[in-house]
């Protein structure tokens, strides 16, 4: 594996947090108790999956022991992101968006270039690269921050990317 698909994964996973960011950003705190539905997450409750989802992800991956079978989700959750508080509170959130990519950063390029290339198993029993998980997780990102988009049109808001490719009196 070259150092630069390497530095293109972590750039891709980045690109899609500063997204997250925006999107999160664009939704007044006061409104973060908003659900869609009765049993779709909150806006603060779908931001606090992406963080822990994201270190979860990517913190399986790049321990040299990861195996995505050895426990449950929530285990490997608590694993990974059980430092988080159990309440965090909008503006507690945003800051562990950021801080949390940080971490993810650090642990990906801890593990070194060769570990990247090594297998490791997904849920369901079948392999993967361990790089493939980095891009996992920023499909996994992307997919949520586009749930934060369409939150914010139901809330009446213009989402933060379509202002920012539109300008902000795009609807």
């Amino acid at each position: 594996m070259s150092d630069r698909v390497l530095s293109d994964a972590i750039e891709a996973f980045g690109f899609a947090r500063q997204g997250t960011i925006g999107e999160a950003t664009n939704i007044p705190v006061e409104r973060w108790d908003f659900r869609p539905h009765p049993h779709a997450k909150s806006v603060s409750e779908l931001v606090r999956h992406i963080i822990e989802a994201g270190l979860m992800l990517v913190g399986e991956a790049a321990d040299p022991d990861g195996d995505f079978t050895r426990r449950s989700p929530a285990e490997h959750v608590a694993d990974h992101a059980g430092h988080l508080p159990a309440t965090l509170g909008p503006g507690e959130l945003m800051a562990a968006l950021s801080s949390s990519l940080a971490t993810c950063n650090e642990r990906i390029l801890a593990a070194g270039e060769h570990h990247w290339s090594t297998p490791i198993k997904r849920f369901d029993g079948e392999s993967w690269t361990r790089l493939t998980y980095i891009f996992h997780a920023t499909a996994h990102e992307q997919y949520h921050c586009g749930q934060l988009a369409t939150y914010a049109r139901s809330m009446g808001l213009v989402p933060a990317l379509t202002k920012r490719i539109h300008g902000s009196d795009a609807s």
